[in-house]
């Protein structure tokens, strides 16, 4: 058999002919590893793990099997094609792990810069920021307050990681520990920037803190100097288009002391690595997300990575005592990021008897057996339909979209969006009958039928949209909802804004999808009143429990989950693992403790360098 008969796709066969001109005699098991790596890219991985797949079969229909670990191992080191870190090859190899090129650069800097933040503790007046903390987080009864903690962690530190499921007050701490900030000595002059990875979640950060300034008890000054604009990561860092440079990086930082990162699971690694490099060696990053929620589309979990090492040492735990006066739990950290990790516990949104609360729990846990029992209980914001129909799924969804078409005949966008966003459909996948097309085909064909509109029409009064591209002239970005009503003007699509609603002619609206069912990945940062989880029927590597969790943690009153119990069981018993080494370059070597390492100097490296650019 040859790599021309195997199932490769048009870019691991470009790169794999590209690697035969460099290395003519090159060995195929050296040439699969580079396929199989382009794979492992293409799937999220940010690397292929050697043991993972050595002498198996890499694709199951087709008779061919990797050599032995030693074996294979071996023909990777003698290649041309496979170097070091310090080397120039297309291909790097660090233990098991082999990477193209460009990705180990990414981690490896990634890594370095981050200890080498986190070793660098800014001054702080440790008086005034018990003062701020204490008037700023009053409200809060528990102990420990951990939103107390991670805020003043955010102060004392150069990074901050900050995760927390939805409604436990992420924005209410970020907002208040930007205060305190502000209200150290020299707090008047910080240059602070607010981003996130998409043009909804920076416009719906920016609300939230808008929207909290009212509440704080503090002076006008610091209401003021409150940043209340935020964009995107790749607005942000000056993105050039295809290229994989950008207009800020270490020769040309960002004019930020500064910067606060909202949805940062959904950051893949490659951005992450060029947002850190493009900060100021001085400036303060806080990541704000949530580690269980699915992570990133590209390749990389560097937001889960980071938390995985979370903890307080003595040390660290009695200096927080000292400024917060909050009982803070000592557990040895296992990453030399740990005490910059903290995790708030305490849900706002779903009381202690909460089924949506309990459920989010067992699935998190992977305890499939707890979470089917919890769905038969019949709790009263919990439903389940274990043997789903594709027919009785749009009947389903037809009715609960019913008010929304009612609300949208009126013209009032606000009432409209009130409607929308009172139910939603989310999915697994795009295909199939119970993915994002097949169910928006058949809703629309039902939606038009009902209002007497013509197939072969595309707009009607009703009709909701996703946008699929950014586009800055008219204000309107990937994810972003409209909703198409009947005006004076004729049909106009609006969107949400901050000053009310716009409203745009359909023709003026870049791409776009139907949106009355989207994937759970596409929902991520959005609440809705009542979600229906719809799982597809047939086995799928997408069902994974941070997809059932992100899903269900989507509503705030009632979630209906259409699942067959084996789709279901299976979803929430697996654990989506991407493969990658950031974690263990912050690991803390064997036998070692937080308060006696030393820091490494960070060595610079450069992924989006010329020498590295082909690889």
């Amino acid at each position: 058999m040859t790599l021309a008969d195997l199932p490769l796709a048009p870019l691991e066969r470009a790169f794999v002919a590209s690697l035969q001109r460099l290395e003519p005699q090159a060995p195929e098991a050296v040439l699969l590893a580079a396929a199989l790596c382009c794979e492992a890219l293409a799937s999220g991985d940010v690397c292929l793990p050697l043991a993972r797949l050595a002498g198996r079969r890499p694709w199951p229909d087709v008779d061919l099997s990797l050599p032995a670990l030693s074996v294979w191992r071996a023909q990777l080191e003698a290649s041309l094609l496979v170097g070091t870190p310090d080397d120039y090859a297309p291909l790097t190899l660090v233990g098991e792990r082999l990477y193209l090129a460009r990705y180990q650069a990414y981690e490896q800097q990634l890594a370095e810069q981050l200890l080498a933040r986190a070793g660098d503790a800014p001054e702080v007046d440790e008086v005034r920021l018990a003062e701020s903390l204490a008037r700023l987080f009053a409200f809060n009864q528990q102990r420990p307050d951990w939103q107390r903690l991670a805020a003043a962690q955010a102060v004392r530190r150069r990074l901050a990681v900050i995760s927390g499921g939805p409604g436990t007050g992420k924005t209410t701490t970020v907002v208040r520990l930007l205060a305190a900030l502000l209200e150290q000595p020299g707090g008047e002059r910080l240059a602070i920037g607010l981003a996130a990875p998409t043009g909804k979640a920076a416009a719906r950060m920016a609300e939230a803190i808008r929207n909290a300034k009212a509440e704080l008890p503090v002076s006008d000054a610091v209401k003021e100097a409150l940043p209340d604009e935020a964009r995107t990561l790749h607005r942000l860092l000056g993105s050039r288009g295809d290229s994989p440079r950008v207009r800020h990086d270490a020769a040309n930082p960002l004019a930020l002391d500064v910067l606060v990162v909202d949805e940062a699971s959904m950051v893949d690694l490659a951005l992450m690595a060029k947002l850190v490099a493009a900060l100021p060696p001085k400036a303060r990053l806080i990541l704000l997300g949530d580690k269980d929620q699915l992570a990133a589309v590209e390749a990389g979990a560097v937001f889960a990575e980071l938390c995985e090492g979370r903890g307080f040492d003595a040390r660290a735990a009695s200096e927080l005592e000292r400024i917060t006066g909050q009982p803070v739990p000592v557990e040895m950290p296992r990453s030399r990021l740990g005490d910059a990790v903290v995790l708030l516990t305490h849900s706002h949104r779903f009381a202690g008897d909460s089924g949506i609360g309990e459920l989010a729990r067992r699935i998190n846990a992977g305890d499939a057996r707890g979470t089917v029992a919890l769905l038969q209980e019949g709790r009263a914001d919990l439903a389940w339909n274990a043997a789903p129909s594709a027919t009785a799924l749009i009947e389903r969804l037809e009715q609960g979209y019913a008010p929304y078409l009612q609300a949208a005949r009126q013209g009032d966008p606000g009432a409209a969006f009130e409607a929308f966003n009172g139910f939603r459909a989310l999915t697994a996948q795009r295909e199939g009958p119970f993915g994002v097309t097949g169910i928006n085909e058949a809703l629309e064909t039902r939606f038009r039928r009902r209002l007497g509109v013509p197939a072969r029409e595309r707009w009607y009064p009703g009709r909701a949209v996703m946008v699929r591209q950014n586009d800055y002239a008219l204000g309107l970005f990937n994810g972003d909802i409209g909703l198409c009503l009947k005006t004076e003007q004729g049909l106009r699509v609006f969107f949400e804004g901050d000053e009310g609603y716009r409203g745009f002619a359909p023709a003026r609206l870049p791409s776009h999808d139907s949106a009355f069912a989207m994937t759970v990945h596409k929902s991520q940062g959005s609440e809705f009143t009542e979600v229906l989880l719809a799982l597809p029927d047939q086995p799928s590597p997408l069902l994974t429990r941070a997809l059932c969790y992100t899903g269900i943690t989507r509503a705030k009153r009632r979630v209906e989950i259409w699942a067959l119990p084996a789709r279901l069981a299976e979803a929430v018993s697996t654990r989506a693992e991407r493969a990658a080494g950031l974690a263990e370059r912050l690991a803390l070597p064997e036998g070692t403790s937080r308060a006696s390492e030393t820091l490494p100097s960070a060595r610079p490296a450069d992924p989006q360098g010329d020498q590295l650019s082909l690889f």
